[in-house]
């Protein structure tokens, strides 16, 4: 068991705020299968369930690790979803993540 804590007071911080996510998957040769984009508001963050969104489009809560390092401070403006086409207007944060599919086992 780890004795990593979450800054409470930085958490705080964050919550209630509008973070536009960025996803990349790519296959086990780092070929890109799909990316995603999509937004909403962070709900809650702690060690158990990570940074938790309440995704704009369905209302379902999607989860990111608890990393606060990788949310940024949107530049003002408008982002365009490529999926959708959606236009997200002056989000407050920023956050891209890449997950790559393992390795088969030989």
């Amino acid at each position: 068991m780890s004795d990593w804590k979450l800054d409470q007071d930085m958490v705080a911080s964050y919550i209630g705020k509008h973070v536009l996510i960025g996803m990349t998957y790519l296959d086990n040769d780092e070929s890109v299968i799909e990316q995603q984009q999509f937004h909403g508001i962070i709900d809650r963050i702690n060690e158990q369930e990570g940074i938790v969104v309440r995704l704009q489009s369905s209302n379902e809560e999607y989860r990111m690790p608890p990393d606060l390092n990788a949310l940024h401070v949107a530049p003002k403006g408008e982002y365009r979803l490529r999926g959708t086409g959606e236009i997200v207007v002056d989000p407050d944060l920023l956050t891209t993540w890449t997950v790559t599919k393992p390795k088969p086992e030989e």
